[in-house]
């Protein structure tokens, strides 16, 4: 068993969502949040913010951790647990570039309903309802993307 660390962040602009969608060579297919895997001397936060900016294009600032998710895959000689920190993010705007390299093919922002539904996965969409929510409550309380809170 080999154990994995990334890290991602649901990044929210004006109330959406920025996801990406993911094309690899058709068998992998489905709209994602932003992360990564870590790299040598970085720590979580460096690795998220480095993560949203390589895939996405989008300048985006931590608000705050929001938690980890975790799943396990199967390699051809393996099985791999992964273990995924995830950050509240504001984005600067609603930009946002999908990384080629990485078979990402389209991104954008979405409200939250559609985020929710298209996300691929069950735990990417536990993380967003806890972001969302978070977030909410940041702006109930007039604390969203001022400096009073991060």
């Amino acid at each position: 068993m080999i154990e994995a660390t990334s890290c991602g962040g649901v990044v929210i602009f004006r109330g959406k969502i920025l996801l990406l969608y993911k094309n690899f060579r058709n068998r992998y297919e489905g709209w994602v949040l932003p992360k990564g895997t870590v790299e040598d001397g970085e720590d979580f936060k460096e690795t998220a913010l480095r993560e949203v900016k390589e895939e996405t294009s989008a300048d985006a600032s931590i608000i705050k951790y929001v938690g980890k998710s975790q799943y396990t895959f199967n390699t051809p000689t393996d099985t791999v647990v992964k273990d995924v920190h995830w950050y509240l993010m504001m984005a600067g705007s609603y930009y946002s570039k999908p990384q080629r390299e990485e078979y990402f093919r389209d991104s954008g922002f979405y409200k939250y309903h559609e985020a929710y539904h298209l996300l691929k996965f069950a735990n990417e969409k536990q993380i967003l309802e806890r972001a969302y929510g978070e977030y909410i409550d940041l702006k109930r309380n007039n604390l969203w993307g001022t400096s009073k809170y991060y």
